[in-house]
């Protein structure tokens, strides 16, 4: 997930509307530095006046800091760090299968703790921004990407024998401990790395326009569309490399690719150290919460304003926040079990084959285009079949509406799996069926519709619920909903695992999946998941708005003696 001013973008990952982020500015200096001494309107300030800094931690020199130079090599920074990371995340499934000899199940479950590392890291990277600053978090954790891919590039040379091993029914030798773990070891620098680097360099390439020049602030609205572009341009090339490594079997090109992309990546954003523009860090924000929630106490019996009001705003949250956790379990089955589904699906078209990771396309182009045309065609249909004139859906009716496209995506998901197996030849080492891979295309696009409704919705609704003092808790809520949901699937899957395997059964997930019912799994994040929405319409229903409260208690003071 990428972060722009107070807004996330992405996991989605995906196209989202960025928002501003303001900073309190001192308006009487501003006044003096555009005001000339005989009260005549003076030219535009040398200096920045958004309070931003130069690299000596002097006022930054507007010409000669940051603006689009600065913003343009990040851009191009995030774009090549997204090709390489969405490379790994798309096919560490498949790899840990067919090269580090995992079941599907192990499988899934080393791919879901090792996302639930990168939400977590991003969290840390987050934290330790606001002690040592944006631009130095930005670079470390570009170093530990281009440390993790080089390693993990290095690494594949001992994986991958015999020579041609490492694609569907063509396992590769085992491995030695060592081998082992030095994969692990590169997998996770990279999940640090990576996590790190959504939490600020997005953030951080904000930071370089003056949010208080007119000019500047256009430029800045302008280049978070163009940062969220380059992202998921970024996850469209991945795709077509991943076309080439599993339609051949050739890890190692796409793993020295994705090592280029991010040391080319981590050069661009040394490149420009004289000009970025900096902010003096922040401080934890850990202290201020846990300060409103001790004061809170202390004082439950006295009327405290300011700070029991923040309380019960971040005490209503939580309900909303625990069912949105629940939205991150079914959309990492996308890169996970739906990728193992594929893989055990015929994609042949012609004499192309379609790599079952490559399907992901149609979640990314689901997305975006739910997104791009939602003003133009899903609000004036609800405003045609409510009979309102609402600029938008509210947060809430939009987080409901993807959770039950969500419902829609498991069930559609489960019934391709019985047609799957159905199809399947019966054979108790093979475990391909001749059901072709483009009967996924319905499930990948609803995926990617509930995508664009949640997590749009959520970032919306946590930015505008949280209260002003406590505004960094909306990354950790973001963050922590994303590794907790990548956790809860693990510790589900576990479960499941653990009853349906039992006795000698082959269990739901099986290593092969003709021999389980994957659909039973399916079908259960169905129903988990439609419980789940039951309990969000009901906190939903009863949910009381901050701007809501405030009127009211405005109308209250009015009426009181």
């Amino acid at each position: 997930m990428q972060q722009f001013g107070n807004k996330m973008v992405g996991f989605g990952d995906d196209l989202v509307a960025p928002v501003i982020e303001t900073r309190p500015v001192d308006t009487a200096a501003v006044f003096e530095l555009q005001q000339s001494g005989n009260g005549e309107e003076a030219l535009p300030p040398a200096h920045t006046i958004d309070g931003s800094l130069d690299r000596y931690g002097k006022p930054a020199v507007r010409g000669r800091t940051g603006g689009w130079k600065s913003g343009l090599v990040l851009l191009v920074s995030q774009g090549l760090v997204t090709i390489a990371f969405y490379v790994l995340e798309a096919c560490i499934v498949l790899f840990t299968k067919y090269v580090m000899r995992q079941t599907n199940a192990e499988a899934e479950s080393t791919f879901s703790l090792w996302m639930g590392t990168v939400y977590l890291c991003s969290l840390v990277g987050g934290f330790l921004s606001d002690y040592l600053g944006r631009y130095l978090i930005s670079i470390y954790a570009q170093v530990f990407l281009t440390v993790g891919f080089g390693l993990l590039s290095a690494s594949a040379h001992a994986l991958l024998k015999p020579h041609g091993c490492g694609v569907i029914e063509k396992l590769c030798d085992p491995h030695s401990p060592v081998e082992v773990l030095i994969f692990y070891i590169s997998i996770y620098l990279i999940a640090l790395g990576n996590g790190a680097c959504e939490s600020v360099l997005a953030t951080f390439a904000a930071d370089q326009f003056d949010e208080e020049d007119p000019a500047e602030k256009q430029s800045k609205t302008s280049f978070g569309w163009y940062f969220v572009i380059a992202s998921n341009i970024g996850r469209l090339i991945s795709v077509a490399l991943l076309v080439y490594s599993e339609s051949t079997g050739n890890w190692l090109p796409i793993f020295w690719i994705s090592t280029g992309c991010v040391t080319t990546a981590l050069v661009f954003l040394l490149s420009q150290t004289r000009r970025y523009r900096r902010f003096k860090p922040s401080g934890n924000p850990f202290p201020r919460i846990a300060q409103v929630i001790v004061a809170s106490w202390r004082n439950r019996n006295l009327h405290v304003p300011s700070r029991g009001e923040e309380v019960k705003c971040i005490l209503r949250l939580l309900p909303v926040w625990l069912c949105t956790i629940w939205s991150s379990v079914v959309f990492l089955q996308m890169p996970s079990l739906f990728t193992e589904q594929g893989a055990a699906m015929d994609g042949t078209i012609l004499h192309f084959q379609v790599p079952p990771a490559g399907m992901i396309a149609f979640d990314i182009i689901s997305t975006s285009t739910l997104i791009v045309f939602y003003d133009k065609l899903i609000v004036p249909l609800h405003i045609k079949l409510t009979k309102t004139q609402s600029k938008t859906l509210p947060e809430l009716q939009r987080i409901g509406t993807g959770l039950f496209i969500a419902v829609v995506t498991m069930l559609s998901a489960g019934l391709v799996e019985i047609q799957r197996v159905k199809y399947s030849d019966g054979s108790s080492t093979k475990e391909m069926s001749s059901l072709h891979i483009l009967w996924q295309i319905p499930q990948y696009i609803l995926m990617g519709a509930s995508k664009a409704m949640v997590c749009v919705a959520e970032k919306e609704f946590f930015a505008a619920q949280t209260p002003d003092g406590l505004k960094s808790l909306e990354k950790i809520l973001s963050f922590c909903c994303s590794a907790l949901g990548c956790y809860i699937c693990h510790t589900i899957l576990w479960v499941v695992t653990k009853i349906t395997a039992s006795n000698g059964k082959a269990g739901w997930v099986s290593p092969n999946l003709n021999d389980g019912h994957a659909d039973r799994l399916f079908f259960l994040l169905a129903a988990l998941t439609m419980l789940n929405l039951g309990l969000f319409v009901m906190y939903a229903y009863r949910y009381i708005s901050i701007s809501t409260q405030m009127r009211d208690e405005i109308e209250e003071m009015e009426v009181a003696p």
